[in-house]
Order: structure tokens, then sequence, then C-alpha cells
């Protein structure tokens, strides 16, 4: 049995656009930034300091974030982030004209963008279940589409575009992405209004927040989810650390070849996005999840044995493209199943998960290059990407999802995707 099928509904174009527009400007900003900070020092650190400031918004108040999203209207929260992101960054581009820029402002700058990403993106992960009716199906076409536009704009508009506009001044390039902000946040002020249940609020934020973590942490299915792009942000950040070095060193790949391999990676990953939804249908959400979780760890087995930038590039591909469908799948059983009062808090922990492992393996690939070879950083991550396959494989099987899906689907409407092997029914499994 099979989902009836749906259209997406106008809302989502809206909120599709919103997100299209926002990630060029993402993508802008994110190549402005760090060349920004290069036209003020040449210090390491201090170019450490920029990049890692974006960040730190889901290391510190990641779950606190997503208890704050689950109180509030997830459109106005929406709105307001991009409307204040786009104020935001008046700030550095008034500096720059001024010639005041500094270091400091810019850390400060990219971490109030982070902030403001925190509470957009967790809105928004919260906000698609209510905006499609938690249908599977429907949220992994939405996912999917939202996936390949952000990997197009962010990956291969936005940056090159950055650098284009920073050359016609130092703030041209802030000033494009607070218009991109402003044209997101009218766009999702329009879109129509979502009704849903809040609980009251009669707890602590704390403790709405713990309550929102540890319900990730004691169902298997979702902790299956949330393990696998924390062990994958390990490996992916511990090839990522080296991967310049050793395409230069052991490939003998040039800055403009490493850009190339760089689009490889990326192409693979549009490609995976737009099969997701296909995978799903073919082989249940679960099996597919395990089979993309296969491949991310054979390709970079086969990166760390590439003895020529072609195999490196098609490796690098074929990562992408297990990433990107992995990126589709796990999100939407994820909202499909989580209730709407808790999904703020459970996306968030989820992606805090992700945030905190990967400068674990930023420094796991540097000191085993150091210690040991150019190419154990790629063979450990493999390794641990395949591990990760095989302990999550039953963690989120088919009909495990299966179980899910039917606990969470409105009664009257058992319409989601049943796969091949999960006729029976069975309870959803918690530790």
């Amino acid at each position: 049995m099979t989902s009836v099928v749906r259209k997406l509904p106008t809302g989502f174009g809206r909120l599709w656009t919103a997100q299209t527009i926002s990630s060029l400007g993402d993508g802008v900003t994110h190549a402005a930034l760090p060349l920004l900070a290069l036209t003020l020092t040449r210090d390491p650190m201090a170019l450490a300091v920029v990049t890692a400031a974006g960040t730190l918004p889901w290391l510190l108040f990641g779950v606190l974030g997503g208890a704050l999203v689950d109180r509030w209207d997830r459109r106005r929260t929406m709105w307001v982030a991009d409307a204040a992101r786009a104020l935001l960054l008046a700030i550095p581009a008034a500096a720059a004209v001024l010639d005041v820029l500094s270091i400091p402002l810019l850390a400060a700058v990219a971490f109030l963008l982070g902030l403001g990403g925190l509470f957009f993106d967790t809105a928004a992960t919260a906000c698609l279940p209510d905006l499609l009716g938690r249908d599977l199906v429907l949220l992994e076409r939405a996912n999917s589409r939202l996936r390949g536009a952000q990997t197009v704009m962010s990956g291969f508009a936005g940056p090159p575009a950055g650098s284009a506009l920073l050359a016609m001044g130092r703030a041209v390039p802030l000033l494009a992405d607070a218009v991109s902000f402003l044209l997101s946040a009218l766009l999702v002020r329009s879109l129509p209004a979502m009704p849903r249940s809040v609980p009251e609020v009669s707890e602590s934020l704390f403790r709405q927040a713990r309550a929102g973590a540890s319900y990730v942490f004691r169902d298997r299915l979702l902790l299956g989810l949330a393990l696998r792009p924390a062990v994958g942000n390990i490996a992916f950040l511990a090839v990522e650390t080296v991967l310049a070095l050793f395409a230069h060193d052991r490939l003998g790949i040039d800055t403009y070849g490493f850009g190339l391999l760089l689009t490889a990676e990326a192409t693979g990953g549009l490609l995976g996005a737009g099969i997701a939804s296909y995978l799903g249908r073919r082989l249940g959400t679960g099996t597919a999840l395990t089979c993309t979780a296969a491949v991310e760890g054979l390709a970079i087995l086969g990166l760390a044995a590439a003895q020529n930038a072609y195999v490196a590039g098609l490796a690098l591909a074929v990562c992408g493209a297990g990433m990107g469908a992995t990126m589709v799948l796990g999100p939407s059983l994820r909202q499909a199943i989580v209730p709407a009062h808790l999904m703020g808090r459970v996306a968030s922990t989820s992606r805090m998960l992700a945030m905190c492992a990967a400068p674990v393996g930023a420094f796991l690939g540097g000191w085993l290059a150091t210690t040991y070879d150019i190419r154990t950083p790629l063979f450990t991550a493999a390794g641990l990407l395949l591990a990760m396959t095989a302990i999550t494989a039953s963690m989120t099987s088919n009909r495990r999802v299966e179980a899910a899906l039917r606990a969470a689907a409105p009664a009257g409407r058992p319409d989601h995707r049943v796969s091949k092997d999960c006729a029976e029914e069975s309870a959803p499994d918690v530790l």
C-alpha cells in the first residue's frame, strides 16, 4: 500500500522560494565573511574565530532554542529571525563603508547570524509537518526540493557570487545577503496560518528542553536517526580536515582541480536528494537509510584508496549522493513521527549532536594525519561510517519505521508507506 498521491500545497512553494533565496544569500556570506576577515588579518587563529563563531549558537543554545520554538508561533519565529538577520547585516556593511570593520565585529556578526539560523532552521523543520499534514511521501518530496535548492544556491551559485560581489566593494555581499533575508521574511510572513495545539506552558524552559532531549535518547528509532549525522560528522570532518592536503600531496591536484573535486561532491549531493524519495518507495525508508549509510562508508574507502583525481572525484560524488539522500530521508521520517509540540526540541537536539561531533572529527583527522599517514583519517572515517551503519541498521529498520508511522498516523488516515517486509504491525520500541 502506498500513500495517496497529493500535490504539495501552495504554501510550500512560498516556503521553498523563501529558503532558496535565503540559501543564495547564505552562500554569498559563506564565501564573503572569510574573505572579509582575510582583508583584516593573516592570523590563522583570528580567521578560525570568525569561522567557529557561526557554529557556537548550536553548541550553546541548541536544545533551549528548540524548546523556545516549541513555545512560539513557528511562522512568526521564521520571519522575525530573517528580518533580524537582515537588519544585523547592515551593521558590518556600514562598518565596511566607514572603514571600521574588525575581526571582533565579524565574529559577533557570525555568532548572531548563527543564532538567527538556529531559530529559523528549527522553526522551518518543525513547521513543515504542520504544512504538509505529516505525510511521509509529501515530506520526502518537499525535503528533496529544499535540499536540492540549498545545494545549488549555497554550494554552486552563492560562493562565486560572494567572491564577485566582494570585488565590487566590501559592503556589497553583506547588503546582498541582507536583501535575501528581507525577501525571505516577507515570503514567510505571507504563509497561511497553521493552527496547532500547543500545550500549556507549565514547566520551566530548562525542564522542557530536557524533556525534548530525553525523548530522542529514549526512542531507538529517533536515536538511530540522530546517531547517523553525529557519527557522520565525525567521519566527514576527519576527511575534510586533510582533504586539500591529500588531494595536493597524494593525487597531484592543484587549486583549480580541488575546486572541481568539491563540485563533484556537491553534484552527487544534488543527485542523491533527487532520488531519495524513489529509494524510500522502492526499499522502504529504513532499508534506504541503511543502504545510503553503507554507500557513504564504501565511497570514503574508495577515496582513501584512490590513486588519481578521477577515482577520487567519482568517490566523492558517490559519497555526496549518499549524504544527499540521507539528509532527505532522515529528517522527513523524523518530521512524520514526532509529535508537533516536541518537533522543535527533537530537531534541535539532533542538530546539536551533529554540530558537537564536527570539531571532534576535525581534531581526529588532524591527529591521525600527523601521527600516522595522510590516508589514515580517510580509512578511519570509512571504518566509522561502516560501523555506524551496522549498529544503527536495526534501530532504523523498516519494521521499526512502519510501527512508528502507524502510531503517528491520524485516526482514519493510515496512508503511510508500507514496505514489502512489514506486513504485520508491531509496537514502537524504546530503550
